[in-house]
């Protein structure tokens, strides 16, 4: 298993006793479909993924829930770092996407670490780094076409076999829309040549076209 120092580059800047303090931290390893948090929960801790994927999303008051960004190996989550700062409570819910290995700063120790400057300019520039990706989101959701978002999402999720295997309320949750919005616009992908439908999976038949529409948008 790869360390929690080796995962996270930029702790080498950490004093030695907070290092050696990290690397001690015990791991945890929760299945996949483990709700980690809920909207409303107090945090619990500074968390850590090692290994795994943690899908952070929000539901609107209708019941529309919109993938907000996930938190994968070597990354931490912004929300968890916003809510132990201003000691909030969460405003969106984590899943573990897949089987997923943690490790966690307890908050009050959390809140120690803070009096260490290193630790703290670690901390905050996890938080950084994930900004770009929020603002993007939004950007996207504001002003984009949802046929392009949709394209560029069936492009993006594709590892090499062109055969997707999730529902259209899985894309419509992806992408903050209705799942007769995205029915809607696949079905149009079919009807000229681009993607194959099929029950629970969605077949990639021209990649080149869908690119094509995703760049219209971008």
């Amino acid at each position: 298993m790869t360390s929690l120092l080796d995962l996270f580059a930029s702790m080498n800047q950490l004093t030695q006793p907070v290092a050696r303090e990290l690397a001690g931290l015990k791991t945890m390893k929760v299945p996949k479909g483990t709700v980690l948090f809920r909207d409303g929960d107090a945090c619990q801790g500074y968390v850590f993924v090692l290994d795994g994927s943690v899908r952070v999303q929000k539901m609107d008051s209708e019941g529309r829930e919109i993938v907000l960004y996930r938190v994968e190996d070597g990354q931490t989550c912004m929300l968890t770092t916003s809510c132990l700062l201003g000691g909030k409570a969460y405003p969106a819910e984590g899943i573990a996407e897949v089987d997923t290995e943690l490790a966690m700063i307890p908050a009050k120790r959390f809140d120690e670490l803070l009096a260490d400057s290193a630790f703290r300019k670690f901390a905050l520039g996890m938080i950084s780094d994930r900004i770009a990706d929020l603002m993007a989101l939004i950007e996207d959701v504001a002003f984009g076409r949802m046929d392009a978002r949709l394209a560029r999402r069936l492009m993006e999720l594709d590892d090499g076999t062109r055969t997707l295997r999730l529902t259209h309320q899985q894309l419509a949750t992806e992408l903050g829309t209705a799942r007769e919005v995205i029915s809607r616009i696949l079905k149009d992908f079919e009807r000229r040549g681009h993607v194959l439908l099929g029950r629970g999976s969605v077949t990639l038949k021209d990649p080149d076209a869908l690119w094509h529409i995703a760049s219209v948008d971008a």
